[in-house]
């Protein structure tokens, strides 16, 4: 594998936690709890746009 796979795969486990974590927020956690559990999977989403802007530029 080389960087861009690894960046590809990356952002891919990226988006899948962060939209777990937004389901966490929503659905299990209705206090403010759930608030905490949405930003992380929005920070999550952030992380792995970043990752895909770095494709072909590492």
């Amino acid at each position: 594998m080389n960087k861009n796979t690894v960046l590809g795969w990356a952002t891919l486990i990226m988006i899948l936690m962060g939209l777990l974590l937004i389901g966490l927020g929503a659905f299990k956690y209705n206090d403010i709890a759930g608030y905490g559990f949405a930003a992380v999977g929005l920070g999550f989403f952030a992380i792995a746009w970043v990752f895909n802007a770095l494709k072909g530029r590492v």
